[in-house]
């Protein structure tokens, strides 16, 4: 079964290290996940991100509660860096994030490797369940990060 990709572009006025400092300071997920998710980091604060930082989480995905651990793979300041789950709900996720400066701002790009659970149900799962939830993420997500960088 190949995995999917969900890639999005995030246009935010404010300058590349500013928005690449945001996102190395792992309490910032929080705020850019919806509540819904009930999202929590188990792992104890600060977390000095590095490539090999794993850090430990917490969240319901209807109303059910996962932990989910990811792994720091790559870390590419200012430019990029890239987590792999290493235990949670999907078989695959691994998600890149690409910051880029424009005039006016850092383009970032979220691209994210992923595999539904299912096994032969995957395309079912994948599409009744799992697609729309992560797509309705990311919005929600680019809604935050624009709103929370306007008022800066």
């Amino acid at each position: 079964m190949p995995a999917r990709i969900l890639e999005t572009e995030t246009l935010i006025p404010a300058e590349l290290d500013e928005v690449f400092r945001f996102f190395s300071d792992a309490a910032n997920l929080q705020r850019i996940t919806p509540p819904s998710l009930s999202f929590q980091i188990a792992t104890p604060m600060p977390i000095d991100m590095k490539a090999g930082t794993r850090i430990d989480y917490r969240l319901r995905l209807l109303g059910v509660p996962f932990r989910w651990k990811t792994l720091i793979s790559v870390w590419d300041p200012p430019r990029r860096f890239v987590d792999v789950q290493e235990q949670g709900p999907y078989r695959i996720w691994e998600h890149e994030h690409r910051f880029e400066p424009i005039e006016g701002g850092t383009r970032m790009i979220d691209r994210v490797r992923y595999l539904a659970p299912g096994g032969p149900l995957e395309p079912l799962v994948d599409s009744l369940f799992v697609s729309p939830r992560v797509r309705g993420i990311f919005q929600y997500r680019q809604h935050e990060i624009r709103r929370l960088f306007e008022n800066l």
